[in-house]
């Protein structure tokens, strides 16, 4: 092996060791008694980016006319404790012992809230920890970070009963505050009288004597009816990624969504796909105060987040050394380990590819990173359709702290990696998504892997047997003499088009 080169037994990073007997159940639940909705979600486990086993929603309506007669009515608790009955009876069939029942504004604030948490504890057998504004809003800030760690700006999070505004930066939560101005307050005043809505806001929004620390910065939207909004404005604008999170519109697009849900027939926004009913009559309050928001602060664009307080709730009790992991490369490893064939190949093709992409930013790294990681997923499907697979898992897959270019860019490399067409159809669309010189990195990336995966079929010797690198005008493979029969008429056609690619030629040297 030539001086300098890796051993081939310390790049196979992942070697197989004996497994334990069984792992320990790490599943976990946490059932959600919000304003609106009463939702149950099952993790699979408590890690970095929790797989999501069951989800299931109430639309209880708590919340309803409390502000009104500052009770919960007795129609919308009892459809709540049959709900939490069913989900306790769920969380027992599936033998999960660890459950968390939180409660957030309508229980908190109904002069019958204690009487309710009494119900629920003797009929369904579950202890509710009521929130306060503090921890809701500590918890949907932790999960906004939880999902997009960079996020600097301002989080929004709107339930049933109350808004919480947090400021965000390096992870870290600033001022907050907990406003009276839920979904289901908003739809009350505006059934009452519209003209009403407006200075309702505008006087709540005036206790926020911080909004200045919002200018310029986004606003991060939590919550279901915000997201609700954010599924319908793609739809009207026809975005070719009906994905919600990190979804970003600019700063103008609330006060047009309130214009057109004031004029939009609601049969005409049951065509949105996945959109709740239930929460129709609450969009035009919502989007009025997602408006009124934005003005306030002088956001520079909002964006939308899927992960809020049940997620910030977990990452909570997450050590520190787990919250610092990057929730993206995180999944993709999962994911690379759980359908590829080779656990130690994605990380060793990164190193492999690395002095051809010397120049990259961080940010674009990780997502090599991340293409790497799931070059194998594919191997399972029929050899036509393998790019088609690498495409749908980058662009639908379950990640965070990913935009929409960069799942295209990661959609790309694959469909590249795979052996995919520059002239399939799907090309055009990852275009409207992610700019041309990114997708033609990722195209670069994709055939790199392509040419790896050929040379070595997978093996970590022969990896470490090669080395590929720049030399003024040219791509070099270079092998050791000992492993020359690798660069067999597969690989020499995969070399000479990515060197093609990158604007180089392509040689292959044999070293000693």
């Amino acid at each position: 092996m030539p001086p300098g080169w890796p051993d081939p037994m310390t790049l196979a990073l992942h070697r197989i060791s004996p497994q334990p007997d069984a792992a320990p159940d790490d599943r976990c639940a946490i059932i959600d008694i919000g304003s609106n909705s009463i939702r149950l979600v099952v993790y699979q486990n408590r890690s970095r980016v929790p797989a999501t086993m069951f989800n299931e929603k109430v639309m209880a309506g708590l919340g309803r006319g409390l502000s009104e007669r500052g009770r919960m009515s007795d129609a919308a608790m009892d459809v709540a404790v049959a709900g939490l009955k069913r989900f306790a009876a769920l969380t027992r069939a599936m033998g999960i012992s660890q459950v968390r029942t939180v409660a957030t504004a309508a229980v908190r604030e109904a002069r019958n809230g204690p009487d309710f948490i009494a119900r629920v504890f003797d009929e369904c057998d579950l202890a509710i920890d009521l929130i306060d504004g503090e921890a809701e809003a500590r918890a949907a800030a932790m999960g906004l970070v939880s999902g997009i760690p960079e996020a600097d700006g301002v989080v929004g999070d709107l339930g049933g009963g109350s808004l919480e505004l947090i400021r965000v930066r390096d992870g870290a939560m600033g001022n907050r505050i907990s406003l009276p101005i839920g979904a289901l307050r908003l739809d009350a005043v505006r059934k009452r009288d519209r003209r009403a809505l407006a200075p309702f806001i505008a006087k709540a929004l005036d206790k926020v004597k911080w909004a200045d620390e919002g200018k310029g910065r986004p606003f991060y939207m939590v919550g279901g009816s915000w997201r609700a909004l954010a599924q319908i404005h793609i739809w009207m604008t026809d975005h070719p990624l009906p994905i919600v999170h990190q979804y970003e519109m600019p700063a103008a697009a609330p006060a047009k969504l309130f214009r057109s849900l004031s004029h939009t027939e609601l049969a005409t926004l049951k065509q949105v796909p996945h959109l709740s009913t239930a929460r129709l009559p609450t969009l035009p309050g919502a989007a009025m105060l997602l408006a009124a928001v934005v003005k306030k602060l002088g956001s520079s664009r909002v964006v939308a987040s899927g992960f809020g307080l049940r997620e910030g709730l977990l990452y909570a009790d997450l050590p520190e050394t787990e919250r610092a992991l990057d929730p993206l490369i995180t999944a993709a490893r999962a994911e690379g380990a759980r359908q590829g064939r080779f656990a130690e190949h994605g990380d060793m093709l990164f190193a492999w590819m690395d002095p051809l992409f010397a120049d990259e930013p961080a940010m674009v790294r990780r997502l090599r990173l991340a293409a790497c990681l799931l070059s194998d997923i594919a191997w399972r499907a029929h050899p036509d359709f393998r790019a088609e697979r690498g495409v749908d898992v980058a662009l639908h897959g379950n990640w965070v702290a990913v935009t929409a270019a960069e799942r295209a860019a990661l959609a790309a490399a694959l469909h590249h990696c795979f052996g995919g067409s520059p002239d399939a159809p799907v090309m055009a669309m990852l275009a409207r998504l992610a700019p041309p010189a990114l997708l033609a990195h990722a195209r670069a990336w994709g055939l790199a892997l392509r040419l790896g995966q050929r040379l070595t079929g997978g093996t970590a010797v022969a990896l470490a047997a090669s080395r590929l690198e720049r030399e003024g005008g040219t791509l070099l493979l270079k092998l050791t003499a000992s492993h020359g029969d690798l660069a067999g008429d597969a690989v020499q056609r995969r070399l000479k088009l990515l060197g093609n690619t990158l604007g180089l030629d392509a040689k292959i040297a044999l070293v000693a």
